[in-house]
């Protein structure tokens, strides 16, 4: 009896959900400088997050998605986190470029990404589409795993029609939410930690997502070293826990692998 008790406490556990109140924790990519904090302040947490990839410039002279890295990234994969693209070469979408007709047949970007000059370039909507499966390609040769179906777009920003394009070729795109915009790439002068720290403990909210980067070039008093415990923790204190996008209500289908019974 005593055994049966236990099974079905057990079982009654584990049908709970693990909290009900999630954020969204994501972070896209940056110079790397913080990661291996942000690795360590994850894991003390017991958190996951979803970690938005492109190739970008890091401090030691490489790039985010380079064999120096390829550990790093192997080891979050195995940690159970989320992985999408966020663009190759963050490119930052500024406008639908049109034909004759009114059909958008090219996007004008800012290719901008760490200390490199920022370029003006157009991609085709094919051209956009294979930037973000060839960060999917990488993803895999360094984890042996796929990438999820989502995407962020550099600086959130999009169009209808980009956003059909990415739909076309297998993403979804992944914004944030209001008060889920930590603030880690403003200037500090302006927006010190402390600032950041106490406006987002105020306003964060259940279903939140939430976004912050592994390293921002322009930023002078580092955000992460500062923040992120202390956002962490008092969340925490709040009831709050963190969940991979996964598990969001919206996007969770993403992730399903596909019916087999369905044609």
């Amino acid at each position: 009896m005593k055994a049966l008790l236990l099974a079905l406490v057990a079982t009654a556990a584990a049908a709970q959900p693990a909290c009900d109140k999630p954020v969204y924790l994501s972070f896209d990519t940056g110079h790397m400088g913080v990661a291996p904090l942000i690795a360590e302040t994850l894991k003390k947490h017991n958190a996951k997050a979803t970690f938005f990839l492109a190739n970008e410039p890091t401090q030691t002279g490489g790039t985010t998605l380079d064999e120096t890295w390829a550990p790093w990234w192997r080891e979050r994969a195995a940690e159970g986190h989320d992985f999408g693209a966020h663009t190759w070469d963050h490119d930052v979408f500024l406008e639908d470029v049109a034909d004759a007709d009114g059909r958008v047949v090219r996007f004008k970007v800012r290719t901008q990404a760490g200390i490199n000059p920022p370029v003006l370039r157009e991609l085709t909507p094919e051209q956009y589409c294979d930037s973000l499966k060839r960060v999917g390609e990488r993803f895999t040769a360094m984890t042996g795993k796929a990438l999820a179906p989502i995407f962020r777009a550099p600086a959130g920003r999009t169009s209808p029609a980009l956003l059909n394009a990415a739909k076309a070729c297998g993403f979804t795109h992944v914004g944030w939410s209001r008060a889920g915009f930590l603030g880690d790439e403003l200037p500090s002068q302006a927006y010190p930690n402390a600032q950041l720290l106490e406006k987002a403990l105020r306003d964060i909210r259940p279903g939140d997502i939430l976004i912050a980067h592994l390293g921002i070039w322009q930023r002078q008093d580092a955000w992460a070293p500062a923040v992120l415990e202390p956002l962490m923790t008092g969340l925490e204190q709040r009831g709050l826990c963190f969940a991979p996008l996964r598990e969001h209500p919206r996007y969770a289908t993403l992730f399903k692998p596909p019916d087999p019974r369905k044609p």
